[in-house]
C-alpha cells in the first residue's frame, strides 16, 4: 500500500518562530486589550501574568508532545495517539470550529482599520489573498509573516513608549473592571485567546526542519517574546488610558497616540501608521490561522473524522490546498452572514478545551522533557478547563452546543460505517 503525499520540511527555526509570534500579536495587541481591561480593570498586568503561565504550560506539554509526533495536526493528533480516537476528535473540532471564528475575526479586524465603511468586502479579499499566499508553498507563508512582524513590532514598541512618556491618567479614572477573582480570570481567560499562537508551530510540524531541536526552540521563543511585549502594552495602556478608557476604547493604541501627539499634521501621521500596523499584524494572525487550520483538517481527513477530500495535497507546492481552500470558503461565508466581533469567547472556550487535552496526553508520554514534568501537565489541564469555564455563559454554551453537534455527527458516522457489509 502506498502511503499518502507528505508535506515538504521546508521552514527552520527562525521561520517557525516568526509563524507563532505573527499569529499572536495580531489579535493581543489591536482586539483583546479592551474586552480583558473590562474584565480585570487595574489587575489587568495580572491577568496577563496568569494567561501567560498557563500558556506556558500549553506550550510546554505542546512542544513535548511535538518533538515525539512531528506532524500536521497539532493536539488532533497527540490526543488521538495518546489518548485514543475521541479525545483527539474533540481537540480537533474544538480547534477547527474556534479557530474558523478566529479567522474571520482577524479578517474584520483588517476590514475595519483598513477600509471603514466596505470592511467586509476588504475582510473576504484579505481572506482570498492569504489563502492564495498559503497555496504557494509554507515558505511564502513565513516569508510574507516574516515582513509583516518586522513591521508591526516596531510600531507596537513605539506605542508602548508614548504611552509610558504620556501623563498618567488621574485617579479619577476609577478602578474599572468587574473586579475580584473572577473578573481577573476572566480576563485571562480572554488574553488566552491572543497567546494561543504558539499552537500554529505544532500543527505545521509536518514543515520544519530538523523538528526535536527547532519545534521547542520556536515555541517558547514565540511565547517567551509576545508575553514581554504584552506584559509592556498592558502597563502602558493604564498609565496612559486608565482602566475605564482603556474598557471603554475600540482602538486603544490609536487612542494613546491620539491623546500623545502634539497638536498639527504629526497626529494624523501618527494616527495613518497605527492603523497600517494594526492591519498587518491582522494580516499577520489570518495567514498563520489559515494555515494552522489547514493542517489541522488535513490531518483529520487523513484519518476519516472530516471528509477525505480535504487529505488533497498539491504536488507542486506540497501544501494541503483542498483544506486552505475549504478554510476560505467557511471564514467567508462567516464573514456574509454573522457579525464575528464577539467570537473572542467562543474562540477562547475551544481553545482552551483543545489544550486541556494537550496536557493530559503530554502527561501520559513515557518520555519527560525537562521543560514539561508531569506536574506541570496536571496543573495546565486544570488551569484551562477553570479559565474555560470563567468566560462569559454565551461563549460558554454555544461553544458546548457546536462540541456536542460534532460528537453527534462523528457518532452517526462511526455507526454507519459498522453496518456496511
Amino acid at each position: 500500500m502506498t502511503q499518502p503525499p507528505g508535506l515538504r520540511r521546508a521552514m527552520g527555526g527562525f521561520d517557525a518562530t516568526t509563524v507563532g509570534v505573527g499569529a499572536m500579536i495580531g489579535a493581543g495587541a489591536f482586539v483583546v486589550f479592551s474586552p480583558a481591561g473590562a474584565a480585570a480593570g487595574t489587575q489587568l498586568p495580572l491577568a496577563v501574568v496568569i494567561a501567560g503561565f498557563v500558556a506556558y504550560c500549553n506550550a510546554a506539554a505542546t512542544a513535548s508532545l511535538a518533538v515525539r509526533y512531528p506532524s500536521s495536526g497539532g493536539t488532533y493528533v497527540y490526543g488521538r495517539e495518546q489518548l485514543g480516537p475521541w479525545p483527539g476528535f474533540l481537540a480537533g473540532w474544538g480547534f477547527v470550529t474556534g479557530k474558523l471564528a478566529s479567522c474571520a475575526a482577524m479578517a474584520l479586524t483588517f476590514g475595519l482599520y483598513a477600509a471603514p465603511g466596505a470592511e467586509k468586502a476588504a475582510a473576504v479579499a484579505a481572506v482570498v489573498g492569504l489563502t492564495a499566499v498559503n497555496l504557494l508553498g509554507v515558505t511564502r507563508t513565513a516569508l510574507a509573516t516574516r515582513v509583516i512582524v518586522s513591521l508591526v513590532v516596531p510600531v507596537l514598541a513605539f506605542v508602548v513608549v508614548m504611552a509610558f512618556t504620556a501623563p498618567a491618567a488621574g485617579s479619577a479614572a476609577g478602578s474599572g473592571g468587574t473586579g475580584g477573582a473572577g473578573g481577573v480570570l476572566q480576563a485571562a481567560a480572554l488574553l488566552f485567546f491572543a497567546f494561543a499562537g504558539y499552537a500554529r508551530i505544532a500543527t505545521m510540524g509536518e514543515e520544519v526542519r530538523e523538528p526535536r531541536r527547532n519545534i521547542p526552540r520556536a515555541i517558547f521563543g514565540a511565547l517567551g517574546f509576545t508575553l514581554v511585549l504584552y506584559l509592556l502594552l498592558a502597563l502602558s495602556l493604564l498609565h496612559a488610558l486608565g482602566p475605564e478608557a482603556l474598557a471603554g476604547s475600540t482602538a486603544p493604541l490609536r487612542d494613546v497616540v491620539d491623546a500623545g501627539s502634539p497638536p498639527g499634521g504629526s497626529a494624523g501621521v501618527l494616527d495613518t501608521v497605527v492603523v497600517l500596523a494594526a492591519a498587518l499584524a491582522s494580516l499577520g494572525a489570518l495567514l498563520a490561522l489559515i494555515a494552522g487550520v489547514g493542517r489541522t483538517s488535513l490531518a483529520m481527513a487523513r484519518n476519516g473524522d472530516l471528509p477525505s477530500v480535504l487529505s488533497r495535497i498539491s504536488t507542486r507546492f506540497a501544501v494541503p490546498w483542498a483544506a486552505d481552500v475549504a478554510t476560505a470558503v467557511v471564514v467567508v461565508v462567516l464573514l456574509l452572514a454573522t457579525d464575528v466581533l464577539t467570537v473572542v469567547g467562543f474562540s477562547s472556550f475551544g481553545v482552551l478545551v483543545y489544550y486541556a487535552i494537550a496536557n493530559i496526553a503530554a502527561f501520559t508520554l513515557p518520555d519527560r522533557q525537562w521543560y514539561a514534568p508531569r506536574w506541570l501537565n496536571v496543573v495546565g489541564a486544570a488551569a484551562c478547563l477553570v479559565l474555560a469555564f470563567t468566560l462569559p455563559a454565551t461563549s460558554v454554551l454555544t461553544m458546548l452546543a457546536v462540541l456536542a453537534v460534532g460528537v453527534a455527527v462523528r457518532a452517526a458516522v462511526l455507526a454507519r460505517r459498522r453496518r456496511r457489509p
